[in-house]
């Protein structure tokens, strides 16, 4: 049966203007989010996380020894701590504990590997403060998904020890847009198409490698990493992404789990607010990220 609440959804992103300079492209993001507006119950704190500028999210039951670092998609270009204020909140809610988002440099101001780093400088910063690697999970969506898994191999390459789990929302890991689900669904996506995914890639890059691993982990050895969740939907152009994410984790002897969802759309979860399906799908990732500390 069809959804709908996506239905609706799918509307509302259809009478979207759409930008195309890059300034103004930000704002549009930021003011999208900013729309919804956080719950009463949500405290949040401006901090340094060793030189990123970052902020903690909390609500009343989160416990204070572990927490989810969270780095918002947007292409590498665009969004912000305003854009996801409101879904990060919630991703700390259904997991129980505090979140520390990061407003990671842009691109194509701050080309790669400039999210990578500010991402374990970050990491450095929730260590430092006393929490336990084993308390500790990264989270993100889109680009910020696929940072995730980057992160992690950056993590590792630098002799820190790696957090509990990743939790990846329909992550871009593939530079080049390689994927059949480029073609396929193009036609069904309301927010991503090919084109698109490339010129933020060349802003991305700046002339980097696209199959540097950190930039592209589908390219990475990802032996050793921890526990993932990958959520993707059935109508998204990066489908395959995350398809390809799946098996490279999978044959790297990597505990994985993909979900794909039926009908639901890029980062359905950021319209948590209106759409049911977003509700169930941080709720199933904060499990994931519940189990994955308390297996420790």
């Amino acid at each position: 049966m069809a959804d709908p609440e996506i239905a609706a959804l799918r509307d509302v992103i259809a009478a979207r203007p759409r930008a195309t300079e890059i300034a103004q492209m930000r704002l549009d993001a930021d003011a999208r989010g900013k729309a919804f507006k956080l719950p009463a119950d949500v405290t949040v704190q401006a901090v340094d996380a060793n030189g990123v500028k970052a902020e903690w999210t909390s609500t009343p039951d989160a416990d204070p020894s572990s927490a989810i670092l969270y780095l918002h998609g947007g292409g590498y270009v665009i969004c912000s701590l305003e854009s996801h204020r409101h879904l990060v909140a919630e991703v700390g809610r259904a997991a129980g504990t505090r979140t520390l988002a990061i407003d990671y440099r842009l691109a194509p101001e701050h080309p790669f590997p400039a999210p990578v780093e500010d991402t374990v400088a970050a990491y450095r910063y929730l260590l430092d403060s006393g929490i336990g690697p084993n308390r500790i999970a990264l989270a993100g969506d889109s680009a910020g998904g696929g940072l995730v898994v980057g992160a992690l191999l950056a993590i590792r390459e630098a002799g820190l020890p790696l957090p509990a789990c990743g939790w990846c929302i329909s992550p871009w890991v593939d530079m080049e847009a390689l994927g059949a689900s480029f073609v396929d669904r193009a036609a069904t996506d309301p927010t991503v198409q090919k084109a698109t995914i490339l010129m933020m890639a060349g802003w991305y890059l700046g002339g980097a490698d696209p199959r540097h691993p950190h930039a592209a982990p589908l390219y990475g050895d990802l032996r050793g990493l921890p526990p993932l969740l990958i959520q993707v939907g059935s109508v998204e152009t990066l489908l395959d992404d995350s398809m390809a994410l799946a098996r490279t984790a999978g044959v790297a002897d990597v505990p994985v789990d993909l979900q794909i969802w039926p009908e639901m759309i890029h980062i359905w979860h950021i319209h948590f607010p209106m759409l049911s399906a977003g509700r169930r799908a941080i709720a199933a990732g904060g499990s994931f990220v519940r189990n994955a500390i308390r297996r420790e």
